[in-house]
């Protein structure tokens, strides 16, 4: 999301203000700092970033502080770190060619509303993109600061998406990936008149765009993936069979105090479903270590949806509180010991390492369809490869062979090193 976000300023920028990018912040004319506040301590962070780059700077340039991190903290920002010349909140990102030309604007509503705005579309896309369908959340998860940074929920016109994803395709973007905090729950708030869709129906429609061989999407919400969802997901050609659903805990106990909204049992529940309908689909997921109350035996939940999901990525943290959620005013009688979580982490950590080296040796003499992504010449004794995502999202490596980067190519899987793939063109 912060990088679509990104890629919108640098857009704006470059087509209504005549700005280039550069690699030298001492040669710039503009330094933005693009912020996220779901990580531990990106205050810290982005203050230091900002003490830097007032150093390096030419004079004249200008800072500006952007993201979620500037939408809680606003004003503050400026008062802290005076050399900052404006703070641009992830709500109001299609106003950056204004912020740059007023004194300390600071311009971070969450309820302001560019669900309709149409951005220019950035100079060599590439093959991938990525699509915002929605923007904001109206969950509630206890631990998290996304809606108090981004707002409530408004999905994106189904027409406006469709022009966007036809340009992008024209310019060469093969595969294009759907942004939303709850992607699955598009079509549940426009902020103009419009059409009843769902994300079915949204996924439906993509498809049917000519020259666009993939789509994929981040992040769905397991209490939205009812059966018509999975059902699209399996039987749609152009949706990758590669899906990222967020565990954050194997406990129903903990799931509860998180304000998740479903069980460990509805969450199981789905992969069985989603499973009998796409049987090598490749599953991430997100799982927080010591969260408030968490026992041995609500650790140990985890660790069976571990064994039984066998997520083909998983990105894991140790709990630490975000202001302005729930969970940051509990009683510290509630934490887990610091030392504790530490050791579930690397016990969680170490038992999927193992899974994915078991897995690997299971794709020996698979067949795949890989979408090129990036090629290396050979130096220093190293091979050279091409390498990109299968379907379900397997990273597969093509030693000693150089294809165009774009290209489908059919490859079987030929060796693995511990959760690493290796395949040659068949």
């Amino acid at each position: 999301m912060n990088t679509r976000d990104s890629d919108h300023m640098i857009s704006e920028l470059e087509k209504k203000e005549g700005y280039t990018l550069t690699d030298k912040p001492s040669e710039a004319d503009l330094i933005l700092i693009n912020t996220c506040s779901v990580r531990e301590k990106p205050e810290r962070k982005l203050f230091s970033e900002i003490g830097q780059f007032a150093k390096l700077k030419k004079p004249g340039a200008k800072i500006g502080v952007c993201g979620c991190t500037a939408s809680h903290m606003g004003e503050s920002i400026i008062k802290k770190a005076p050399s900052v010349d404006f703070v641009l909140g992830a709500r109001n990102v299609s106003k950056i060619t204004e912020v740059i030309h007023r004194p300390k604007a600071v311009e971070v509503s969450i309820d302001y509303d560019d669900s309709t705005y149409v951005y220019d579309i950035a100079r060599n896309t590439g093959i991938k993109a990525l699509l915002n369908i929605s923007i904001g959340c109206d969950k509630k998860c206890a631990y998290c600061i996304v809606p108090h940074t981004r707002g409530k929920e408004i999905s994106i016109p189904l027409d406006l998406l469709l022009k966007e994803a036809k340009k992008l395709v024209d310019n060469g973007v093969k595969e294009i990936m759907l942004l939303g905090q709850n992607v699955n729950n598009y079509g549940v708030r426009f902020s103009r008149e419009h059409p009843k869709i769902n994300f079915s129906g949204l996924l439906h429609e993509l498809g049917k765009i000519e020259g666009l061989e993939r789509i994929r999407f981040t992040s769905p919400h397991p209490l939205h993936m009812d059966d018509e969802f999975l059902e699209e997901f399996a039987r749609n050609p152009k949706v990758c069979k590669s899906i990222h659903i967020p565990l954050q805990s194997g406990s129903s106990k903990i799931l509860k105090a998180m304000r998740r909204g479903y069980s460990k049992e509805w969450y199981l529940d789905r992969i069985e479903r989603l499973k009998s309908l796409v049987p090598d689909v490749g599953i991430s997921t997100d799982i927080i270590v010591g969260f408030p109350t968490e026992s041995d035996e609500d650790f140990k939940d985890t660790m069976d949806v571990l064994e039984r999901v066998r997520f083909d990525t998983l990105y894991s943290f140790i709990y630490s509180p975000r202001p302005h959620t729930e969970s940051a005013s509990w009683s510290d009688e509630l934490m887990v010991d610091a030392k504790v979580a530490q050791e579930r982490l690397a016990r969680l950590q170490a038992r999927h390492r193992e899974i994915l080296s078991e897995d690997a040796k299971k794709e020996i003499g698979k067949i795949h369809y890989v979408l090129i992504e990036n090629t290396k010449e050979a130096f220093d004794g190293m091979h050279s490869f091409s390498e990109g995502r299968s379907d379900n999202g397997r990273l597969i490596k093509i030693l000693d062979s150089l294809h165009p980067i774009g290209e489908i190519l059919k490859v079987e899987v030929i060796e693995c090193d511990g959760g690493s793939l290796f395949g040659r063109v068949c």
